[in-house]
C-alpha cells in the first residue's frame, strides 16, 4: 500500500468539501451552521446524520459513526486509505507521488488502467449495437422474453455482441489497441493463422462492474442453442471471480440492512426492477470466503435465494456455513413451486417475494431439516444417526448462550430429549476440543465497555466547546492542560487541539486523519460534537462551561491522587494548595464568547 506525507494528505483532504463528496451520495439540507440528512449507515426516518462544513467532519447522532472525508468513503465505498485518496486526489485534479512504487508496480499499475479502459469501451460497444438494428435479436429477448424496461437495461448498462465472431476486435483495433493487451484483457483470443477473433459473440450481455463502477468482465447469453448457454470473461488482472459479486456495485446503495444472494444475473435483474435494490450474485462460480468478507463490510444478514431445485439446494448448504464463518446471518428463501426469484416474481408479485423473505428460515435451521429429510425416521438406528449427526452440527457454536437457544429450538422441533442432546453435545466438544468450549474469552478490550459518566462526557463537551469557541481558549489555557483530559484517546486529542489553537490552524478534519482505524474516527468525531443538553442563552453557555471545567479540573486532582507516585507531605499540601486556587479561579472566571460560534 503507497504511503503519502501528512502535508500531501492534508493537501487532498483540503482539497475536497466534505459537503459536496457527501452530498454527492446523501441528500442534505443545511440546518444552522450543518448539514443534516438521514444516515448512509443506518436506518432511520428522520435525519441525525450531520456534515459539518467549518469542521470538515460528519457525525451521525444515532449510530455514532463519524470522521471525515477519507473515513465516509473507506465507510461508505470500502475503500481503503490508499483508494480513497486516489478517488479524492483525482477528484481534486492532484496528482500523488509515483516515487514509492517499482518499476514493476508502475508497470501492473499501467496495464490494470489500460485493461479497464478497454473494458469500458467494450461495454459502450456492447450497449450501442443492442440499440441500433444489429442488436435487435437482443433487444427482443431482453424486452419480451424477459420482460425488462429501458430504465432497468440502462442501469445495468446492457448489451450486445452481435452474431460476427470479430467486431469487438476489429472496432477495438481502430481505437489503437494492441493484440497482446486484448488477449490479456480476456475480450479477444489471438490466433496466429485466422488473427484476432471475439470471446463473446451472438449473445446479449451483462457488463461485471465492481464497487467502483470500473468495469472489470463481462458474462453473456448465447442467443438460440449454442454452448455454453453462460459465458463469463476469464479470470484477469482486474477481475478476480471469487472476490466481486454482480451487482453489489448498486446494492451496496441499498436502505435495506440485508443482501439477497442469487445465483444468476437475470434474478439479480429481476429483482432490482421489483424494488429489491439489494439484490447481488456470484459470477460463474461456487460461492466462496472472498464473497462472504466482501458482503459483510456492508450487512450482518443474507438471505440466499437460490433455484429451488437440487442444485440450488446443495449450493445453499455449501453457502450457510461460509457466511457463518464470516460472521454473517443466514436466512433460506422458499420459493416453491418456482424455480428461481425471476420466475417467483412474474408469476407472483413483488409483494409475494417480501412475505417470502419474512417467512425466511433460519440458515442452521434449513441444514437441519435438510439433515432429518436424509434419514428414515421410523427406523431406530437412523434417527440415532440423525441424532448423533446434529449434536455434532451444534458444536460448531462456541457461545454457550447462541447454542443453548439453538439446541433448545433443535429438541423442541425434532422431540430429542434437551438434556441427553446437551450432554452429547458438550461430549463432543470436549473431545474435539480438549477442554471445555464454552470457556469465557478474555480480553484488554472489556474495559471499554464500562458504562460512561458524567466526568468524560465533561471532557467531551470541553473538546467541543474549544473547537466550537477558539476564542475560550486563550481563557483556559493555564488552567486547563491537556493532562487533565484522564481519558488516553481524550489526551492524545486535547493536545493536538491545543497546538491547533496555539498556531491558529485548528481543523478538526485534520486530527481525526491523525488516527489510524475507521473506529477511533468516530471516536474523535464525538469529541467534537457532544452537547449537554438545551442551552438558550449565552449566559446559559457559560454557566454550563464554568460547570464543565470545575469537573474536568476536580476529575483530574481526584485522579491524580489515586495515582500519587512517592508521598512527600510538604509537596502534596502545596499542591492541595495550588489545585483549590485554581478551582476558585475556575469559578471566579469571567468567560467573554463572541457571536459566531456554533458548529
Amino acid at each position: 500500500m503507497a504511503h503519502f506525507s501528512d502535508d500531501l494528505i492534508e493537501e487532498v483532504r483540503s482539497a475536497n468539501n466534505i459537503v459536496d463528496v457527501i452530498g454527492s451520495y446523501v441528500s442534505l439540507k443545511k440546518k444552522g451552521n450543518s448539514y443534516f440528512g438521514l444516515c448512509p449507515f443506518h436506518n432511520e426516518k428522520t435525519g441525525s446524520f450531520s456534515v459539518s462544513d467549518r469542521k470538515q467532519m460528519y457525525y451521525c447522532f444515532g449510530c455514532g459513526a463519524g470522521g471525515n472525508v477519507f473515513t465516509f468513503l473507506m465507510e461508505y465505498e470500502s475503500f481503503n486509505f490508499t483508494e480513497a485518496m486516489e478517488f479524492l486526489a483525482e477528484r481534486a485534479g492532484i496528482k500523488l507521488p509515483e516515487h514509492d512504487m517499482t518499476p514493476s508496480d508502475r508497470l501492473k499499475n499501467d496495464k490494470k488502467e489500460r485493461i479497464l479502459e478497454l473494458n469500458k469501451k467494450a461495454a459502450t460497444y456492447y450497449y450501442t449495437l443492442l440499440r441500433s438494428p444489429k442488436g435487435a435479436t437482443g433487444l427482443r429477448y431482453f424486452k419480451e422474453k424477459r420482460e425488462l424496461d429501458d430504465e432497468t437495461m440502462r442501469k445495468f448498462g446492457l448489451g450486445y455482441a452481435d452474431v460476427h465472431s470479430n467486431s469487438l476486435y476489429q472496432y477495438l483495433k481502430s481505437q489503437g489497441a494492441d493484440d497482446e493487451l486484448l488477449k490479456e484483457s480476456g475480450l479477444c483470443g489471438i490466433d496466429e493463422k485466422k488473427g484476432g477473433y471475439d470471446r463473446f459473440w451472438n449473445r446479449v450481455m451483462f457488463p461485471i462492474m465492481d464497487i467502483r463502477d470500473h468495469v472489470i468482465g463481462f458474462g453473456g447469453r448465447v442467443m438460440g442453442d449454442g454452448e455454453p448457454k453462460y459465458l463469463n470473461s476469464p479470470e484477469t488482472i482486474v477481475f478476480d471471480k471469487s472476490h466481486n459479486l454482480y451487482g453489489l456495485n448498486l446494492a451496496k446503495h441499498s436502505k435495506r440492512p440485508y443482501l439477497l444472494l442469487c445465483e444468476g444475473y437475470m434474478d439479480v435483474i429481476s429483482l432490482h426492477k421489483a424494488g429489491f435494490d439489494c439484490a447481488v450474485a456470484s459470477l460463474g462460480t461456487a460461492f466462496t470466503d472472498g464473497h462472504a468478507n466482501l458482503m459483510k463490510r456492508y450487512v450482518k444478514d443474507v438471505y440466499i435465494t437460490y433455484d429451488s431445485d437440487g442444485a440450488g439446494v446443495k449450493a445453499a448448504l455449501r453457502a450457510i456455513p461460509i457466511l457463518r464463518n464470516a460472521g454473517l446471518n443466514a436466512k433460506v428463501i422458499n420459493m416453491k413451486p418456482y424455480k428461481d426469484p425471476d420466475e417467483f416474481i412474474k408469476a407472483l408479485s413483488a409483494e409475494d417475494y417480501e412475505e417470502r423473505i419474512r417467512d425466511a428460515e433460519n440458515g442452521f435451521l434449513f441444514e437441519v431439516r435438510k439433515c432429518y429429510e436424509r434419514y428414515d425416521m421410523s427406523d431406530p438406528a437412523k434417527r440415532t444417526e440423525f441424532q448423533n449427526e446434529i449434536a455434532n452440527m451444534l458444536t460448531i457454536f462456541t457461545d454457550e448462550l447462541e447454542r443453548e437457544n439453538y439446541l433448545t429450538e433443535v429438541s423442541r422441533k425434532y422431540e430429542i430429549d434437551e438434556n441427553i442432546l446437551r450432554r452429547k453435545v458438550n461430549e463432543i466438544a470436549n473431545k474435539n476440543a480438549g477442554k471445555p468450549v464454552t470457556e469465557p474469552l478474555k480480553d484488554g478490550r472489556m474495559i471499554s465497555n464500562k458504562k460512561e459518566d458524567g466526568r468524560l462526557v465533561s471532557q467531551r463537551y470541553l473538546i467541543t466547546a474549544l473547537v466550537e469557541h477558539p476564542e475560550l481558549y486563550p481563557q483556559i489555557k493555564d488552567i486547563i492542560v491537556p493532562t487533565d483530559f484522564t481519558e488516553e484517546l481524550y489526551y492524545k486529542v486535547a493536545m493536538m487541539v491545543y497546538d491547533g489553537l496555539e498556531k491558529g490552524d485548528l481543523m478538526p478534519a485534520k486530527i481525526i486523519s491523525a488516527f489510524q482505524s475507521e473506529e477511533d474516527h468516530g471516536k474523535v468525531a464525538s469529541l467534537f460534537e457532544t452537547t449537554i443538553g438545551y442551552l438558550n442563552t449565552e449566559e446559559e453557555l457559560k454557566r454550563a462551561l464554568i460547570d464543565t471545567l470545575l469537573k474536568v479540573k476536580q476529575n483530574s486532582i481526584e485522579n491524580s491522587k489515586s495515582n500519587p507516585g512517592d508521598i512527600d507531605i510538604n509537596k502534596a499540601v502545596l499542591k492541595m494548595k495550588e489545585d483549590q486556587e485554581i478551582l476558585v479561579k475556575i469559578k471566579n472566571l469571567n468567560i467573554k464568547l463572541n457571536d459566531n460560534g456554533g458548529n
